[in-house]
């Protein structure tokens, strides 16, 4: 495919943390661990791709602000373009060896995201998409898959854990998911999960607890592929509620209504 200016410099930014990424994830015995909070462990790899990322894209778009998971709020001059970024998706798997990480990089323009990369160095899988231009891997395009049954399905989630998520709506939503469809999958990126729903890899993908930089760059990808991306009871305040269910146009409503159906146990 022939990229945009816009992509070719998401994608360098993103392929030249990776290439650090991989190289410490070879050493992931090693790293440096701090603790950030329950459950939820930062490297030495996180900051260093951080930096480089923020470093890369502040050159080529000067100006542009910044949403980062470890930095935080950066304004920028144009208040019109934000870089939403997490340099290391899927913390946990990275530091136990876990080659399911990835880098999220995206494009918010005037309140929209317009472009984004998920990419993932060990496995040198590299998702992108552009608002209109549709969704890739290495290259080659992407649509979600055509099952429309969740008898054939296969969904994607994310488990809370100890000091994290709502326990109780997922242990009433997951029976539910369990027992109408082929499996469930719990990859530990949101960002991959969602690159994954894009491929047809997995049919749908419902989480809730999800902050900007897990979503922003995964929610293009699968519009571009043909897929439907809302709030887990539909609306469209993806990005600020952070309760997410993801898929293609079929399986996105039967699993809004599996899930409906599950909260409505007593």
């Amino acid at each position: 495919m022939a990229r945009s200016a816009l992509l070719n410099v998401m994608v360098s930014a993103a392929t030249r943390a990776g290439r650090a990424l991989a190289r410490d994830f070879g050493e992931v015995e090693q790293l440096q661990v701090s603790v950030k909070g329950p459950g939820e462990f930062v490297s030495a790899a996180d900051h260093r791709a951080e930096q480089t990322l923020m470093t890369e894209l502040a050159k080529a778009r000067p100006g542009y602000g910044f949403l980062n998971e470890e930095s935080g709020v950066t304004e920028g001059s144009d208040r019109s373009h934000r870089w939403i970024i997490d340099p290391l998706d899927g913390t946990t798997n990275f530091l136990h060896g876990i080659p399911i990480f990835a880098i999220s990089v995206a494009l918010e323009r005037d309140g929209e995201i317009v472009a984004g990369v998920v990419y993932n160095p060990v496995m040198n899988e590299l998702f992108v998409a552009e608002k209109g231009t549709g969704a890739f891997l290495n290259d080659r395009r992407l649509r979600v898959s055509g099952r429309t049954v969740m008898k054939d399905a296969v969904i994607a989630t994310g488990i809370p854990h100890f000091g994290r998520g709502d326990h109780d709506a997922f242990h009433k939503e997951l029976p539910e998911v369990m027992n109408t469809t082929i499996g469930v999958r719990r990859c530990g990126s949101a960002a991959i999960d969602l690159a994954w729903v894009a491929a047809g890899r997995f049919d749908g993908f419902w989480e809730r607890g999800l902050l900007p930089w897990d979503i922003a760059a995964g929610m293009i990808l699968v519009r571009e592929a043909g897929g439907m991306i809302t709030e887990i009871e539909g609306g469209s305040r993806v990005l600020e509620t952070g309760a997410v269910v993801a898929g293609n146009l079929a399986i996105h409503q039967r699993l809004m209504e599996t899930l409906a159906k599950g909260r409505a146990r007593t």
